[in-house]
């Protein structure tokens, strides 16, 4: 259940913040009328994602694609916390960037950009979030933490658009891409098991034997469930500490500790 929250929860913030960014530049730049091709956008992209979900929950009857299936989502995981630990803070300027790109356009080829980057941007969200969320079939409570996690998603969202310049983002992104690399770390796991169970890799009844040992039931798996909450939370405490980035930083407005009273 914490994995699938977590999952939907980073999953859907970042597209929530994808619409809400690029609905914003379509005001500011005074290109609001293209606010329907990002609304086209996510309806097409959402009926993609639904569309992936489905064709990969129909896969998981294939035996033999569990374990490359695995493996699959485990390098996407890596790539998109990798990505997002390096580009998070400028993940604003980029999308601005390309939908600049997009309205540069005239007429109908403008509308067709912003639609086609909001499509690409919000399936890519929504297939991830789908090829992951299969991983966890066999866990319980599934469909009640992705749902949780989508109304956090949600509410994150939400507090962001109104309070954007109070929340940290950077230290958002870091502490669930640290949850996301533990979990990648039980991805590969199970890829290899299930791969070695098909006999696809080389000394296969070895890995097999191994992984086994290394299950969600071992003292190993146990570890790395407790790792999933543990090493966040103290990143986040680090962070907090020694660097002094709170998770609500002040105001640029507030005036700084001390300052008053030097006065």
């Amino acid at each position: 259940m914490l994995q699938a929250l977590v999952i939907t929860l980073r999953e859907g913030f970042e597209a929530f913040l994808i619409v809400a960014i690029s609905l914003s530049y379509l005001r500011k730049s005074g290109r609001a009328a293209l606010a329907p091709a990002v609304h086209w956008g996510i309806g097409v992209a959402v009926a993609v994602s639904a569309l992936g979900g489905y064709l990969l929950f129909h896969s998981l009857n294939q035996e033999w694609l569990d374990g490359p299936l695995a493996l699959v989502a485990a390098a996407s995981v890596a790539w998109m916390t990798v990505h997002m630990w390096r580009t998070g803070r400028r993940m604003k300027g980029d999308i601005e960037g390309r939908l600049k790109e997009s309205t540069a356009r005239p007429g109908t080829a403008a509308f067709a950009g912003v639609f086609l980057f909001t499509l690409l941007m919000i399936s890519r969200e929504g297939v991830e979030t789908a090829l992951l969320l299969m991983q966890l079939h066999e866990t319980t409570y599934l469909v009640l933490g992705a749902l949780l996690g989508s109304a956090a998603a949600g509410g994150v969202a939400y507090l962001w658009s109104r309070y954007g310049h109070r929340i940290n983002l950077a230290l958002f992104f870091q502490a669930t891409a640290i949850f996301l690399f533990v979990f990648v770390v039980q991805l590969v796991i199970k890829g290899a098991h299930e791969m070695s169970e098909q006999q696809y890799l080389p000394y296969s009844e070895f890995i097999h034997s191994s992984t086994e040992a290394w299950g969600p039931d071992s003292t190993f798996g146990h570890i790395l469930t407790y790792l999933l909450v543990v090493l966040p939370l103290a990143w986040i405490a680090i962070k907090s500490i020694v660097t002094k980035s709170p998770i609500f930083p002040p105001p640029p407005s507030a005036p700084v500790a001390g300052r008053s009273a030097a006065r």
